[in-house]
């Protein structure tokens, strides 16, 4: 080696390599910022969040009526007055019903329109706008709107209706019990599925093209393709589709409560809604405490559940603590 070679090689490469300074721990300075930032959100969190299920905790074990001081203690009878009313039994198997219909065709069609839309198609911008838009709309907007088209006798979906020849349903959408959920979900699809199409375009979008080019060069199809390749890569985004579908068929509320309010004879009512009407038209307080308890809790346990068990390998590694460790 050559005097000048060994000597940009001493300029370039230091004879000992950096230290790696440790972190130093927190000062006061530090935890005051920290807690500058973190107090306005846990108060915000215990007054509107907490503070709220306590109280609905606490109240669902008396007969109060909501105004005034608290009536008598009930003990558990609210919650055992709950299974026993066939009402309340029938609004859980509405949800359930939203949620298998949801799962089972509001899911894959948003899916079969988001791989339609990011293949390279003339205006997919504008069909991805059109799509996602009744999404933007308020829930309270979109039910006025169908309350109008389900109108009977003057709405569109009867004039639809004649037009096809299905003249028994005219008049039936909204006012008889063995149309009133099939109605809704027609309109939970509008309103939604544009949301879900949305993830999973996003989702399709982050796949490398180069392993899908590799799976055609090895002779996969189409069908193979997006069955052994796409599909499997997806699974992330499908399974936090399923989550918010489920989650959301659960709480139901303003969409049904402008369309329907629960009826005819409660064959569209929700758990949300049986609170609400049970806690703001009957004034049966503690009652309505109790619904909302056990709302609270489907929600809370199916959440856990999910997470530990269908959301544990994507949240695998997703949470790290300081310096990466």
């Amino acid at each position: 080696m050559s005097a000048l070679t060994k000597e940009r090689t001493e300029e370039t490469v230091p004879a000992h390599p950096p230290v790696p300074s440790r972190s130093r721990p927190r000062g006061w300075g530090d935890w005051v910022s920290v807690a500058w930032f973190l107090v306005p959100a846990l108060v915000l969190f215990l007054v509107f969040v907490l503070a709220p299920i306590v109280v609905a905790v606490y109240t669902g074990f008396f007969t109060w009526g909501g105004i005034g001081s608290l009536g008598d203690f009930a003990g558990f009878a609210n919650y055992t007055r709950l299974f026993d009313d066939q009402v309340f039994l029938g609004d859980l198997g509405h949800g359930l019903y939203l949620i298998v219909l949801s799962i089972t065709i509001q899911l894959p069609f948003a899916l079969f329109t988001a791989v339609l839309l990011n293949q390279r198609l003339r205006g997919r911008a504008v069909y991805r706008m059109l799509f996602f838009a009744p999404y933007v709309l308020s829930e309270v907007v979109t039910a006025v709107l169908f309350t109008m088209i389900f109108l009977p006798g003057a709405g569109m979906a009867d004039h639809l209706a004649g037009l096809l020849g299905l003249e028994g349903l005219q008049g039936k959408w909204l006012a008889d019990p063995s149309t009133v959920m099939p109605t809704l979900f027609v309109v939970m699809i509008w309103k939604y599925f544009g949301f879900h199409m949305m993830l999973f375009l996003a989702g399709l979008q982050s796949i490398p093209a180069e392993i899908l080019e590799a799976a055609a060069i090895d002779g996969a199809g189409a069908w193979q393709r997006f069955r052994y390749v796409t599909l499997p890569l997806l699974g992330p985004t499908v399974r936090i589709s399923v989550f918010l579908s489920i989650i959301g068929s659960i709480q139901l509320f303003d969409l049904v409560w402008v369309m329907t309010a629960g009826g005819p004879n409660h064959s569209s009512e929700t758990t949300a809604i049986a609170m609400f009407q049970f806690g703001f038209k009957r004034y049966q307080v503690g009652y309505a405490s109790a619904i909302s308890v056990v709302l609270f809790m489907i929600s809370l346990v199916f959440s856990l559940f999910y997470q530990r068990y269908v959301l544990r390998r994507d949240l695998t590694g997703a949470v790290t603590t300081g310096c990466g460790r």
